[in-house]
């Protein structure tokens, strides 16, 4: 099967399923010989599900065949970070500790996903407990576009199997970034919805209300697709929200005209290098070419909100790795530990005072978006990073602030964001940026998001891959 397959849009094949054109069987088949040329060397699967894959497929495509179409996810194969709950398949949220847990039910969001007929291919890498490295026992996956480049964390795996066409979407999970880091380092979409928008059932907890549960795509449309099946109210998890889920396919053919998109040059320029600069610039026009509003703005300053967030998501962790911290002590890395100890000694004043400043930004936030539909921001301040500082991450605070400088603060307030893939630096290396939109307007980001992608191609873009001759 030729590669531009592997590449196709989750919603343009699914289309092809649809009308018979093509089986599920053979794109599961393929996309299982293409994981077994591939992997070895990218590192993006924990477990393949490759025999549960092909029952799924035989019975999409006996589905379609007589008629029962399930809609835009049915026979698509996708993938799940491997912190979601897989009715007896190993789900170790990238931990050692938790290499032999088997759950006897699936995550909401998995059940929906198979409900929906997706074909899950299987769980994907990531850091240890979705904190910011992996366990030392563990191999980081490796960015598709150049292996010498950070693929993101904590839903690189995600990312990178998304991005070198060994899934046609996945799941992530973000609490400071996890799913716009991965996306912007790899050229893809990806979306952060609101908090309580996606149920957390059966989703290995790092930050409980930090954490937001999300698709990757290729495209807006395709998170779209994704999205409108996983959100809604579930009754296992009291904390996702009742709100009606909306139509994102439809919100995702309209065009931005009259959209309001505000822009505060200073923060979007202070410290940032010229290329990301230059994708902001472009994407703006983009915009108001399209009939887009570009309005001035001033963002509320974050800076208070980036240095509360660590010791906000060590107080949760600590409470969500209670039942084996410090008791199995021995089995965690020294990441996840150090940030679970600095959780366990932090005040109840200190802890307090952090909880009542993340409410205030919040509501400036939210008083924000009276005023604008959407805000125009980079995802990192720089452009693509290397390895060679990833590995001393820990010992430079300044730039692990600068890394989250544009996106902690919208775990801290909730409001949802998207990454749209929207330039490349000097050596070929993608660059996003992000739309974020007021609470629940997932609709909103997706609307604009896919009026860019009609309009740009980046997010055509895909890293060339050779695949191993197999013996």
């Amino acid at each position: 099967m030729a590669d531009a397959l592997h590449y196709l849009e989750l919603t343009e094949l699914a289309a092809r399923l649809k009308a018979r054109a093509i089986s599920a069987l053979d794109v599961t088949r393929s996309q299982l010989h293409r994981i077994c040329a591939l992997d070895c060397d990218l590192g993006s699967y924990v477990h393949v599900m490759a025999e549960s894959a092909i029952a799924e497929a035989k019975a999409a495509d006996a589905e379609i065949a007589c008629g029962h179409y399930r809609g835009p996810l049915h026979g698509v194969p996708i993938a799940l970070k491997d912190l979601f709950w897989t009715k007896g398949i190993p789900t170790a949220a990238g931990t050692t500790l938790h290499r032999d847990f088997r759950p006897d039910e699936d995550a909401t969001v998995v059940r929906r996903l198979k409900d929906a007929g997706a074909i899950v291919l299987g769980k994907l890498q990531l850091t240890e407990g979705a904190y910011s490295d992996h366990h030392p026992l563990v191999t980081p996956p490796k960015n598709p576009w150049n292996a010498d480049y950070w693929p993101g964390i904590s839903s690189s795996g995600s990312a990178v199997a998304t991005a070198a066409g060994l899934c046609f979407g996945s799941l992530g999970s973000d609490t400071g970034g996890s799913i716009r880091w991965p996306c912007a380092a790899n050229g893809l979409t990806g979306l952060k919805p609101s908090w309580g928008r996606v149920s957390r059932h059966g989703t290995f907890e790092l930050a409980a209300s930090l954490d937001h549960v999300g698709p990757i795509g290729r495209s807006a449309v395709d998170t779209a697709a994704l999205l409108g099946v996983i959100a809604g109210h579930d009754p296992s998890d009291p904390t996702s929200l009742l709100d009606p889920v909306p139509d994102y396919l439809a919100a995702a053919i309209q065009d931005v005209r009259g959209l309001r998109i505000g822009v505060d040059a200073a923060w979007n320029g202070n410290d940032v290098d010229v290329a990301t600069q230059r994708v902001l610039s472009d994407a703006i026009d983009a915009f108001r070419t399209h009939g887009a509003d570009i309005v001035d703005v001033q963002f509320p300053d974050v800076k208070q909100a980036v240095v509360d967030w660590t010791p906000n998501c060590a107080v949760e962790a600590a409470v969500a790795h209670e039942a084996t911290y410090p008791a199995r002590k021995d089995q965690y890395g020294p990441i996840l530990a150090s940030v679970i100890e600095a959780g366990r000694a932090l005040s109840a004043l200190d802890y307090q005072k952090i909880l009542l400043r993340r409410l205030a930004l919040r509501g400036r936030v939210t008083a924000l978006f009276e005023t604008i539909d959407l805000l125009l921001i980079p995802v990192h301040p720089f452009p693509p990073v290397t390895l060679a500082p990833i590995r001393t991450l820990g010992e430079q605070p300044d730039l692990i602030a600068k890394m989250q400088r544009y996106t902690c603060a919208f775990d801290m307030t909730g409001h949802p964001t998207i990454t749209l893939p929207g330039g490349a630096s000097a050596d070929g290396m993608p660059i996003a940026f992000q739309l974020v939109a007021g609470h629940l307007k997932e609709a909103v980001l997706l609307r604009a998001g896919a009026a860019f992608q009609r309009a740009t191609s980046w997010h055509r873009r895909h890293p060339a891959l050779t695949l191993r001759r197999q013996h």
